[in-house]
């Protein structure tokens, strides 16, 4: 697995990178946002390792330009008790995010969990392409196309669309959401659940009117209904 990690704290890379490696990572490096889009522009990872406080460009605006043209995964560095920034990096289209200072091993577990979902999410199921209503489902090659158009989705959206949409009409709480998409080894807030759902109504539903497919029950959670 290959990761772009973008960091201006040289003794910070320096430990991701030794530490990785000895995990078999291949670690590449990036100073500031715009070098990481470069090499973005030139190379392909299987995820990025991500600062918000970055010189020239801030960490949310590398994390909004590399959404609009790529789907990897993205796990954010925050300051301690930067709320806020957490939830628009969530908002922006990261899959999952830490407060510094952070456990490396915390940080391994996270990364694995999010590449073994991005990378295997699908791989149990015997079925490739799965169409639910108006939704063509690519499950093993993670695309989604509405009315025969391709929605760009990250891929904690995919993977939450994905379980809603072939379990119509389950309801899921917050906690099993998390459980289930984020994995044990996930240590957040339940406001991730509610970012990521929030952006995915707003790739997928009718805007001017009430939700079709992603639905909320009231004190219990989301799930997923097929139009009649």
């Amino acid at each position: 697995m290959k990761v772009l990690i973008v960091d201006d704290e040289l003794l910070l890379i320096k430990g991701l990178k030794y530490s990785m490696e000895q995990d078999n990572y291949e670690v590449d490096s990036a100073l500031d946002g715009n070098e990481a889009l470069k090499k973005m522009s030139s190379q392909e990872y299987d995820i990025i390792i991500l600062d918000l406080i970055l010189p020239e460009m801030d960490g949310l605006e590398v994390c909004q330009k590399i959404r609009e043209k790529s789907n990897v995964p993205i796990l954010i560095l925050t300051a301690k008790d930067e709320d806020m920034n957490k939830i628009l990096g969530l908002e922006y289209g990261a899959d999952d995010y830490m407060t510094k200072p952070f456990n490396i091993l915390e940080l391994k577990a996270r990364m694995k969990a999010i590449l073994r979902r991005t990378k295997g999410y699908n791989q149990k199921s015997n079925e490739q392409t799965i169409v639910v209503d108006d939704f063509v489902i690519n499950a093993l090659g993670r695309k989604v196309s509405l009315n025969g158009k391709e929605i760009n989705l990250t891929a904690k959206e995919f993977d939450l669309l994905l379980l809603l949409a072939t379990n119509p009409g389950k309801v899921y709480s917050r906690e099993e959401l998390l459980e289930i998409i984020w994995g044990y080894e996930y240590f957040g807030d339940l406001r991730t659940v509610d970012v990521h759902v929030r952006r995915l109504r707003e790739k997928i539903e009718n805007k001017s009117e009430s939700y079709e497919y992603i639905l909320t029950k009231w004190g219990v959670g989301y799930y997923f209904r097929n139009k009649q």
